[in-house]
């Protein structure tokens, strides 16, 4: 049969009619609200399509998932073939047959994919609608339209990364009539923002919904508790446009002012599409994204399916940040800078007992005093999960006073800096780790396993304190040669920081070692190939793959991971380093193995040839004392500057050490029956860790399960992702205005524009890409803005393919800012919101000399 009723269709008839159809067919079941129509089924599709499947199919299958611009244009020749299709007499009777039972209203003519909307495979948005169609043969052409986008580019890469065999492919088409739509939107009867299941989020706006799927317009949002049957939350957006029927199709036309901050739905309205979604996901049995429409009649469902990936369950998003001290203010600054996120509960036990013990012994070592800290009113909680410095009001003034005392010690080389780093704290800390790991973990007992952990972590706090007192040297020598340069300088001069770019730093030799490994992999096709198979890297030698190669390259990645694969993403021990995954390295290595990127060598050469061109003219032109002011000045911030890259990037030393330890107590929990997986041992407290490491010891084989503990404490950790924490609190206290100085300080925004510090000069208009971590590395693209709440020296490889940089957190001074200029891009960081404030896709102008972010259609 050709076609069909949508009345009485269910899931079992999917291949026919495919999932839109079907599940339209469930809701007329279900008594819902569904506007009338047919499908065209999958048979019709495949009858009409014989003539030119063999060559249809002879392109589909050379699509190269990895070349977008090679499927564009395999899609538009499949496409003209398609729109080319002669439909047969009988069917194409059959399908205004199907138009005229409609009545003489406009159509809706969507498509109906077999592989479309079902549990484990979202094909939703690939295939294309047609609205307002009216006539035989507009009709005729919306088909055709319809069959042709099952090929589009997009679909094409879609199935290639898949797997999935274009011969298995169908498309139905569903003709509905056109409803007249005041206002339209999409339901999920879970909250894909928090995974949360009791309750229902509905997007509103008016005219025809293509507005909401298409994200056109800002839209209504009301959260509805399903279990109370009430509103709980609502924002009323301002809606620009809207999407309305016009000759042809649609448009896109102004909403009329008055109706402009109009909410669209009242709550009733509101409850009584949220107990329809109640309804639909009760039989369905799972969660369900629900498409509607509002008429002048009541609301109408044009389409449900089930919520794909739907996010973890998690708990409340804070919204009051309580201090635990009075007349104390609290500060997001510092080593906080690393620890950008929530703290997972044993992190944040670990840094509350040691961080401030860690710094104020360091500090002391190096200032060879002890009185720094002497009424000791500092302390480092979390509020909300989220790090805090904690200084008593009258402390504050006082440490302030004592550490500004001790500059010019320090500056002489009397305290503290590089030669502290260099010749005390980073010695002590390598002696420290091999210590720590001369024995295997397999062989030590669980509670020195907890020991080991803990003073590795305490140390790398202390040597974090000690790459602090690295910085103000490091500053005053860039900012004072800076300074000098500028009053020297004449048109047509270098900038300062060009005479500073181009030396070895810790993050550019790791970059490096990356790169060799590519070349090296690159030298052997087989390996190559063997690397960019998909999933992880192999830890076995691939077939076809040359043994003295493999040997060769396994060397090699070992060698980088001795070196380099300590570097950490955020410090908290829950994220993994490379040394310990090194997984975390394969989607860099692929981008490289591609082609991606360029040879940090050369751009080094080329700065560094760069610099002494520059170098050269400065002091060719001065004479006498100005001159050697001027040399001296220059060659101490040269001398200076690569060091505050290689201290940031030693923090990390002990942290596979520490997470060996750790997941070695986590597996034996694991047998003992304690938690369901290794890694979950970082949502358990210290207290409860050190009380389980004692029956371990004791021989117990059997422990109590916290597995239920650590899924709570992973909710609420989701619920405080979603959080903004503020960079001072008390936001209102004897500190406010202080908060300009914290890493974050831009935070915020006029319009569109977002407002942050320049790191690093120059402009640039291109795609935005968000980023939380390595994890999803390989999303990035060559010439995408990179968007991170933070970026640490593991995130280096990234800034060579880069067109500019934005963070939510860091400043002048950060790892950003430092390496951004090293790759000649621009950087706008602290911009307190960035991750939250721009979307994957989305056109932007980075502005590195005035720090502003502003979408493309503003430059």
């Amino acid at each position: 049969m050709d076609v069909r009723s949508l009345a009485g269709l269910t899931r079992d008839d999917i291949a026919e009619v495919g999932g839109k159809a079907a599940h339209l067919g469930e809701l007329l079941t279900l008594g819902a609200p569904v506007p009338p129509g047919s499908v065209l089924t999958t048979g019709a599709y495949r009858r009409a399509l014989t003539p030119i499947e063999p060559a249809l199919l002879d392109l589909a299958a050379r699509v190269d998932p990895e070349d977008m611009d090679g499927a564009e244009e395999l899609s538009r020749r499949i496409t003209d073939l398609v729109q080319g299709v002669d439909i047969p007499a009988d069917l194409r009777s059959a399908i205004l047959t199907a138009r005229d039972e409609l009545g003489e209203t406009a159509l809706a003519v969507r498509s109906s994919a077999t592989a479309e909307d079902l549990e484990d495979a979202s094909f939703a948005g690939q295939q294309e609608t047609f609205l307002g169609v009216r006539g035989a043969e507009e009709l005729l052409r919306a088909v055709r339209g319809c069959w042709a986008s099952l090929w589009s580019a997009r679909a094409l890469v879609y199935r290639a990364r898949r797997g999935i065999d274009p011969a298995e492919v169908s498309l139905a088409v569903v003709l509905q009539a056109m409803v007249e739509a005041e206002a339209a939107g999409v339901l999920f009867t879970a909250n894909p923002a928090t995974g949360r299941r009791q309750e229902t989020v509905v997007s509103a706006a008016w005219g025809l919904g293509e507005a909401v799927v298409s994200g056109l317009v800002d839209t209504d949002q009301v959260v509805v508790d399903t279990a109370a049957q009430r509103v709980v939350f609502r924002t009323t957006a301002d809606k620009q446009v809207m999407v309305v029927p016009a000759d042809g199709g649609t448009a896109t036309v102004p909403v009329p002012a008055a109706r402009r901050r109009l909410p669209v739905l009242s709550d009733e309205q509101a409850l009584d599409l949220a107990a329809w979604g109640s309804r639909i996901e009760r039989a369905a049995g799972t969660p369900q994204d629900v498409e509607w429409v509002l008429t002048p009649d009541g609301l109408v469902l044009t389409q449900a399916r089930s919520i794909v990936a739907l996010a973890p369950e998690s708990g409340p998003v804070p919204t009051a940040w309580p201090v635990p001290r009075r007349r104390a203010g609290y500060f997001r600054a510092s080593i906080v800078e690393q620890m950008p996120d929530p703290l997972t509960p044993l992190f944040a036990d670990l840094t509350a007992a040691h961080v401030i013990p860690a710094m104020i012994a360091t500090v002391a070592e190096a200032a060879g005093r002890d009185d720094v800290f002497r009424d000791r009113g500092v302390d480092f909680v979390t509020i909300n999960g989220y790090a805090y410095y904690g200084y008593a009001n009258t402390s504050m003034a006082d440490v302030t006073a004592r550490s500004v005392l001790l500059v010019p010690r320090l500056l002489r080389g009397g305290v503290g800096g590089p030669r502290f780093w260099e010749g005390t704290a980073l010695p002590r800390y390598r002696a420290l780790v091999a210590e720590r790991t001369a024995t295997p973990v397999t062989e030590r007992g669980a509670r020195l396993l907890l020991e080991d952990a803990e003073t590795l972590t305490r140390a790398g706090f202390a040597c974090y304190t000690a790459v602090q007192t690295v910085i103000p040297p490091v500053v005053i020598a860039e900012t004072t040669f800076s300074a000098l340069h500028r009053r020297l300088a004449r048109p047509g001069d270098p900038r300062p920081e060009q005479l500073l770019l181009g030396f070895p730093s810790a993050p550019l030799r790791a970059e490096e070692s990356l790169w060799d490994l590519a070349a090296q992999a690159r030298e052997d096709p087989a390996l190559t190939a063997a690397l960019l198979d998909g999933g992880t890297l192999p830890t076995e030698q691939p077939g076809g793959v040359d043994a003295a190669a493999w040997e060769r390259w396994q060397e090699g990645l070992a060698a980088h991971l001795a070196a380099h694969g300590h570097a950490t993403y955020t410090l908290d021990l829950a994220q993994p380093v490379a040394a310990d995954t090194p997984d975390l390295l394969t989607d860099v290595l692929r981008m490289l193995l591609r082609g991606d990127g360029r040879d940090p060598r050369e751009r080094r050469a080329e700065m560094a040839r760069a610099r002494e061109e520059g170098q050269a003219r400065m002091l060719g032109r001065l004479r006498g004392p100005l001159r050697r002011l001027y040399a001296s000045r220059l060659a101490s911030a040269q001398r200076l500057t690569p060091v505050r890259e290689d201290a940031l990037a030693s923090v990390g030393l002990g942290w596979p050490a520490a997470r060996a330890a750790l997941r070695e107590l986590g597996a034996r929990l694991v047998a003992a029956g304690a938690v369901a997986d290794r890694e979950d041992v970082f949502w358990l407290r210290r207290e409860e860790l050190a009380a389980l490491a004692e029956a371990l010891d004791a021989g117990r084989t059997a422990l109590p399960s916290h597995a239920a503990a650590v899924e709570r404490r992973r909710a609420v950790h989701r619920g405080q992702r979603l959080a903004e924490p503020p960079q001072l609190l008390p936001q209102r206290s004897l500190w406010r205005g202080m908060d300009r100085w914290m890493p974050s300080s831009g935070g915020s925004a006029e319009g569109e524009t977002l407002r942050g510090i320049g790191g690093s000069g120059g402009t640039v208009t291109a795609t935005v890409r968000v980023l939380s971590g390595p994890e999803e590395f390989g999303q990035f693209r060559p010439g995408e803005v990179l968007v991170a709440a933070i970026t640490t020296p593991a995130w280096t490889p990234l800034f060579a393919m880069a067109a500019g940089v934005v963070t939510d957190v860091g400043g002048p001074l950060s790892h950003s800012s430092i390496v951004a200029r090293e790759y000649g891009i621009p950087a706008v960081l602290g911009t307190g919101s960035a991750t939250r404030r721009l979307r994957t896709g989305d056109r932007v102008v980075v502005d590195g000399d005035t720090g502003t972010v502003r979408p493309a259609e503003d430059a």
